[in-house]
This record gives structure tokens, C-alpha cells and sequence, in this order.
């Protein structure tokens, strides 16, 4: 969770996902999760399905118009098929990667579920998918992603405007510490650190 952090340090961590709303569309930004591998992989407490999280203030799954995916992990692009109206919105390189070069020789696909990219396949030939093309970039008024450190192939994260603005970071910046330090989280690759950048009025 912070890169140089000593390793016998531990945290409990929360897996999220976040409920925009305004403007006609009803937003989720990322997806979570819902597959039975990774609760055998990892220790999950007091877990809450994502459709179930939107039911608890009132949004019906069917309502969410819009996910944004921060990026392809399992835990937060695992819950796509939970929203069966929704548009899917991912950088282009994201969808590129995890769909072709990851699965090739010398490709990295660590952390990515492989029925994840086939739903996410799915979805684009059902004209559900969106690729956003690069840094700073107009999603809906008022929200913009920003590209920033790579914490995967070509993670993303947004800036919601508002009084004042919100930067939601997902798993490019996990904690305060990440922001007080100046350390990412893991990165895709050691080139990739400290190269992590954020909106300068954020």
C-alpha cells in the first residue's frame, strides 16, 4: 500500500465503491467485486455485494446509468455484471492491455480475473463500453479523469467538482500516508514510481 514502507508494518484495508449522483446519471466509481476465488484468496469481513451497497441508499442497480473503472484489479472491476443498464467506462490502453498484451508471453495479468475481461469483452460488443483516450479528460460535466501514477497499465482516477472538489484516487493513492510521504501505492512497474501526479487545484 506505500511503496518503502517497511514490510512487517499492516493495515486492514476496505474494498469501495463510490455513488455519484447529479446531472441525470447515477455513477459508480469501480465496480467491486463478487467472485468466490477471491475470498479464498484474501480475508474478507463483513462483506457487502456492490449492487447490495447501492441498494442501501436507495438506487436500484437497474438505475445506475454509469461505471467508471479506476482500473482492471479484480476488486474493482468484478462487479460490472451486477449493473445490467450501465454503461462501462475505462481507459482505452486499460481495455487494450487486459484484453490482448497482459495474456501474451511476457504480458502481466496479475490481480486481473480472467471472467472479468471476458464480461468486460462482452459488454463492448453489447455498445456498453467507453474508451477514454488519455489524461484529463472530460467524462460528464463537472467530472474529469486523470491518468497520474500507474498503478496498473493505465489506471485512472477522477476529480469531481463541487465546493470544494473532490479527487476520488481509488488504489493510486490508497491512504494519507501514500499523500504525506509522497509514495504511491504499488506501481506497475519500478520505472513507474514516483511518477504520480495530481490535478494542481485538486
Amino acid at each position: 500500500m506505500v511503496i518503502g514502507a517497511p514490510p512487517e508494518q499492516r493495515v486492514d484495508t476496505v474494498y469501495a465503491v463510490w455513488l455519484i449522483r447529479g446531472g441525470g446519471r447515477t455513477i459508480l466509481f469501480d465496480s467491486g467485486f463478487h467472485r468466490a476465488r477471491w475470498f479464498k484468496e484474501w480475508t474478507v469481513n463483513d462483506y457487502l455485494s456492490p449492487d447490495d451497497a447501492v441498494r442501501l441508499v436507495g438506487v436500484e442497480p437497474l438505475a445506475v446509468t454509469d461505471i467508471v473503472i479506476s482500473h482492471a484489479h479484480w476488486d474493482h472491476l468484478g462487479g460490472i455484471d451486477l449493473f445490467p443498464k450501465a454503461v462501462v467506462w475505462i481507459q482505452k490502453e486499460e481495455y487494450r492491455y487486459y484484453t490482448q498484451t497482459a495474456w501474451q508471453p511476457g504480458g502481466d495479468h496479475n490481480g486481473i480475473d480472467p471472467d472479468d475481461v471476458v464480461e468486460l469483452v462482452k459488454l463492448n460488443t453489447e455498445g456498453r463500453v467507453r474508451l477514454v483516450d488519455g489524461d484529463d479528460v472530460e467524462l460528464f460535466p463537472g467530472i474529469r479523469a486523470y491518468t497520474g501514477g500507474r498503478h496498473t497499465y493505465a489506471a485512472q482516477y477522477l476529480r469531481v467538482d463541487g465546493g470544494p472538489p473532490f479527487v476520488l484516487a481509488s488504489d493510486n493513492v490508497y491512504l494519507y500516508r501514500n499523500l504525506s510521504e509522497h509514495k504511491p501505492s504499488a506501481t506497475f512497474t519500478e520505472a513507474d514510481y514516483p511518477a504520480i501526479s495530481m490535478p494542481s487545484d485538486a
